[in-house]
């Protein structure tokens, strides 16, 4: 969530939101901040990993945050999907099971 109020300009949208898709449960944050390009996106869990230097700078980025969270996930057997495209917007959605989901 941090990193789409980062990287949505003034005037963009955020949402969150709690959704069944399938046999798993999401919760999912959708911006329409300045996306990310593709060959970036299979390598933004590993640590350090920034993709653009200079303006992760500006913004406080260590490079650290997905990669924790890739690992806190893991400990719940939950999966993260990233959708991305420049100049329109990303999604992350985080998938949990249906055996980590209480009713």
């Amino acid at each position: 969530m941090s990193n789409a109020v980062r990287y949505t300009p003034a005037g963009g949208k955020i949402m969150l939101s709690w959704q069944m898709r399938g046999d798993e449960a999401c919760f999912v944050v959708k911006d329409t901040g300045i996306g990310i390009a593709p060959e970036h996106v299979p390598r933004l869990t590993e640590r350090f990993y920034r993709v653009d230097r200079g303006r992760s700078r500006n913004t406080g980025g260590t490079g650290l945050g997905l990669a924790i969270v890739k690992h806190i996930l893991h400990r719940h057997q939950a999966v993260m999907a990233v959708e991305s495209r420049l100049g329109e917007g990303s999604e992350f959605a985080v998938k949990f099971p249906t055996q980590r989901v209480l009713e």
